[in-house]
Formats: structure tokens, sequence, C-alpha cells
């Protein structure tokens, strides 16, 4: 026999919907969320095409050929040299940021994946707490 409220709902049912959501729908919401999240983190920081271009002058600056006396000639090598260490220096700054960034990103993930989990499971754990008379450390 089913037994309704006033309201005419099955509050049991009600129950099962609200939980059957939360470990259905909005788990895998929640999932894409984080994903969507930590796809956008690698693309801003694309440490592919930064370690493709380690070496790279710095901001596409370098003296080009030059032909002239060899003095010249040292000088834009020296030139160019400087810009490429400048841009491997910048890039690889980059990467361990981006690097950093991206554990950041899929820590931060894992932790609200596994309250998601944990979460409906609180005010049943405070009940049975509260029932025993438990009492923080801090609260005495």
């Amino acid at each position: 026999m089913v037994y309704y409220n006033r309201s005419g709902y099955n509050s049991d049912m009600f129950l099962v919907g609200i939980l059957s959501w939360w470990y259905g729908d909005g788990f895998t919401s929640r999932l894409r969320i984080i994903k969507e999240r930590l796809v956008s983190c690698v693309d801003f920081f694309s440490i592919k095409l930064l370690l493709s271009t380690l070496f790279a002058p710095f901001r596409q600056i370098s003296a080009g050929s030059v032909s002239g006396p060899i003095g010249d000639q040292i000088h834009a090598f020296f030139d160019r040299l400087i810009s490429r260490f400048i841009g491997m220096f910048v890039r690889l700054f980059m990467i361990v940021a981006g690097l950093f960034a991206i554990l950041a990103q899929a820590l931060f993930g894992i932790i609200l994946l596994l309250s998601w989990i944990i979460m409906p499971f609180l005010p049943v754990v405070g009940l049975i707490m509260m029932i025993i008379g438990w009492v923080p450390q801090w609260m005495i």
C-alpha cells in the first residue's frame, strides 16, 4: 500500500527521484563540467605548442641573415642566441605554470567529485552524531 501526504505526492518516491538524479544525471553533468574545465586549462596553456617552439626566438625577434663584416655577423648571431634563450626561459616558465595549473585543476575536480558522492550522506551522519551525543572538541 502506498501512502501519500497532503499534497498527493509519495514522499518515498520523491527521495528516490532526488537520489537517482544526484547519482545519475547530476553526477554525469558534474563530471562533464570538470572535464570541460580541464580541457579549457590544457588548451589555454598549449603545452604541446610551447614544447614544439621551445628554442624559437622570443616573439620572433631575430636579426635575420646578415651579410657584411664579420663583426656584424657575430653581433647578429649573439642577438639570435639571446633571443632564443629568453624565449626558452619564458616558455619553460609557462610550461611549469601550466602543468601546475592543470594538476591543481585535476585535484580540485577529484575533490569535487568525491564531495559530490559523499554529500547526501552528511545529514544522516549528522543526525547519528546528534543522537549519540557527540560534540566536537572545540565546542567543549
